[in-house]
């Protein structure tokens, strides 16, 4: 499948999973030969994609594979029912058959082929479904694409309840987002950190009335405190699910519910019904309080495995637990905090650093709408830190001096950037991930 969010995904992605095959939903922006590995590897025999992308994909397949677009398609009428039987007899082991292929973000590594069953997908649809409270009366607006894991799981939630989406594909225009919330009454919206940053720097939200809007949720890394207690101020009477979770788990692995919000800020909160989230050490214990550790997922939403990756599945999956690869603490009341992921960790002259720490300091400054912190090869230090910063328009007057000055009152002098490059943009994914590995290749 290589559509962006439209009516022809939804309609062909429910219908391949519903006639018992895979299906394997492709970022469109990919390179024609990230594309064409992902064809060959998994041996396609149909593709189901958008007009405008059907010349690109053409040029990578050959005749034995069959395209379907979506032009000259005519509305299909179920009301006869000898011409649909919505009782077909499929041949489905719910339990061991994949349902889907997921690509990760590759916002750390190189992407790879998440296998979901059905199972997978219905257990954390039902989870997701019982904390949001979801019924037939929601309406979300999505800007994330439903080939991304947290997008499916909107596309999937509401679907199951009878509710509905409004799909809005021009987030590069953010002020369109409120206004959709207005125009169609959503009563929910869903972002990872740097959709929120976007529109609490870059649109009118703050001064902006949002009476439909009953809950938000936000996903995809930690959003810096400072713009939590932003949507708290603005979003006084909307209930706020900070959560967190990975494509290997379906989408979803925990939720901080939103009267803890303040009390718990920080958390991801403990794990979603059905599935057990733990924090272990080096040799597989629970940590104590305050101690770090490798969180742990087990539960009905985990990954069948990497598709034909077998070194890769078993470095993650051990006795069907899910080892996330992210570093985090536990508090006396067993509410989780992410540290950052361990491929993140910047390793400066011996100390162990976390990006996260120094760019919530630096988002502290408001003429920056964004930032991110990477460690660099340094002859001494082994890793030194590096901030990349982008700055609202017209905010020339901040400069490297102004935020390492800042920093200094701040920060201790090991974790004050020794280096700050100032960008139009943050690298990022389709659905709005800082790709850290891309940041760290720039010079």
């Amino acid at each position: 499948m290589v559509s962006e969010n439209s009516d022809f995904f939804i309609e062909n992605y429910f219908g391949i999973i519903k006639a018992g095959l895979i299906c394997v939903p492709i970022n469109p922006s990919l390179s024609s030969n990230e594309i064409k590995y992902i064809i060959d590897a998994l041996k396609i025999k149909v593709i189901f994609t958008q007009n405008k992308y059907s010349e690109k994909i053409k040029q990578l397949v050959n005749g034995n594979v069959e395209i379907y677009t979506d032009i000259g398609e005519q509305d299909f009428d179920c009301s006869d029912e000898d011409d649909y039987d919505n009782n077909v007899n499929i041949d489905v082991d719910v339990n061991e058959d994949v349902a889907v292929i997921l690509f990760t973000s590759g916002s750390t590594g190189s992407p790879k082929g998440v296998m979901l069953t059905h199972y997978n997908l219905i257990f954390n649809t039902n989870s997701i479904i019982e904390y949001l409270s979801l019924t037939q009366s929601d309406r979300v607006e999505t800007v994330l694409p439903f080939y991304y894991c947290y997008g499916t799981s909107i596309l999937h939630t509401h679907f199951r309840v009878g509710g509905s989406l409004v799909i809005n594909n021009k987030f590069m225009f953010p002020q369109t987002v409120v206004e959709d919330i207005i125009q169609y009454n959503c009563t929910g919206f869903s972002g990872v950190p740097s959709t929120y940053q976007i529109l609490l720097r870059m649109t009118d939200i703050k001064n902006t009335k949002l009476p439909s809007l009953r809950y938000i949720t936000q996903a995809g890394g930690k959003l810096p405190e400072l713009f939590i207690m932003q949507l708290i101020d603005i979003l006084k009477d909307v209930d706020i699910f900070i959560m967190y979770g990975q494509t290997e788990a379906t989408a979803r692995l925990s939720y901080l519910p939103p009267d803890l919000i303040c009390k718990k800020m920080n958390s991801i909160g403990k794990g979603i019904s059905g599935t057990e989230l733990m924090v272990l050490n080096s040799e597989g214990k629970s940590v104590n309080s305050g101690e770090t550790g490798e969180v742990v997922a087990r539960g009905g939403n985990i990954m069948k495995g990497y598709f034909n990756d077998k070194e890769e599945t078993d470095k993650v999956l051990k006795n069907g637990d899910l080892y996330t690869g992210d570093l985090a603490t536990v508090d006396d009341d067993g509410y989780i905090y992410i540290v950052a992921r361990e491929k993140n960790i910047i390793k400066s002259g011996g100390i162990r650093i976390s990006p996260k720490e120094i760019e919530d300091i630096i988002l502290k400054i408001p003429e920056i709408v964004e930032c991110a912190v990477v460690g660099v090869n340094d002859d001494i230090l082994g890793e030194a830190v590096k901030a990349y910063i982008v700055l609202a328009k017209n905010k020339s007057c901040i400069d490297q001096k102004y935020i390492v000055d800042f920093c200094r009152t701040q920060l201790p002098s090991y974790k004050t950037p020794r280096y700050i490059e100032f960008l139009n943009a943050l690298p990022k994914n389709s659905s709005g991930k800082v790709l850290m590995k891309k940041l760290k290749e720039l010079k």
